[in-house]
């Protein structure tokens, strides 16, 4: 079966970084894109960034420049870097396999098929 799970969440002051993994199995690795979502209290699922299977990245506006996604085909991990935290970024966030090679910006939930079980990071004084 498909798995994937996260780790490397926690607690983070503003302007800290984290570095959240995931590691997966059950499928040809480096067929795939992959991505990460969040979802933060009282909002929707807000898709973060994604890497396709050429490594190309893309991001969310609200991300973009603070965060960088890479994958470690080798590994069968994608990592996610967060840098410059602040309390917005505060969620739990999910990592997700999508159903073919690439994705298009937005990223949307519907394109991807596989989901680990969340990280939570809290940013916070």
């Amino acid at each position: 079966q498909v798995q994937l799970v996260e780790s490397g969440g926690g607690l983070v002051q503003p302007g800290g970084s984290l570095r959240l993994s995931c590691a997966t199995s059950g499928f040809v690795f480096d067929w795939y894109a992959i991505g990460w979502f969040r979802q933060a209290p009282g909002k929707e699922l807000e898709g973060v960034t994604s890497v396709d299977r050429d490594g190309r990245p893309h991001y969310a506006d609200s991300v973009s420049g603070r965060f960088t996604i890479s994958r470690d085909n080798a590994k069968k991990t994608v990592f996610l870097e967060m840098n410059s935290l602040n309390t917005d970024d505060t969620a739990v966030y999910y990592c997700a396999k999508s159903g073919s090679a690439y994705v298009p910006r937005p990223l949307l939930p519907s394109k991807f098929a596989s989901w680990g079980q969340g990280t939570q990071v809290t940013v916070s004084p």
